[in-house]
């Protein structure tokens, strides 16, 4: 069972079964405090190349996750790689699952989802 903080979701107030992102679209309106430190730990974790590398290894994975064994291979040590993937849970991009001696990773679709709509404005679709 996972442990990690995924991006917070408001559910619709007009009880639909869709989930907004934290934050309104960038076009919507300005964000406030607590929405702008929220988007803000999402990009800064993002912000890394090799983090970057192993947030989109994880997501085009197939199955929708991926083994720690099958994504390490981006040009630093093993504890680098792990350092980076601890910093991608924290932000609550990834969600892992331990099995056996090894770690699953994957991106949840409410996270994609999330993300897509915060930079384009279109309503998500989950």
């Amino acid at each position: 069972m996972s442990n990690a903080k995924l991006l917070p979701l408001i559910e619709p107030s007009d009880g639909q079964a869709a989930v907004t992102p934290c934050c309104p679209p960038l076009t919507e309106r300005p964000f406030s405090a607590e929405e702008a430190e929220v988007a803000a730990r999402m990009f800064k974790a993002l912000g890394d190349p090799v983090r970057l590398r192993l947030f989109s290894a994880v997501a085009s994975h197939e199955g929708g996750e991926a083994c720690v064994c099958d994504i390490s291979d981006v040009g630093v040590s093993q504890p680098t790689v792990s350092h980076h993937l601890k910093k991608l849970k924290e932000a609550g991009l990834l969600s892992s699952e331990r099995r056996g001696t090894w770690v699953y990773y994957r991106v949840e679709p409410s996270v994609l989802a999330a993300m897509g709509k915060l930079l384009t404005g279109v309503p998500a679709v989950v």
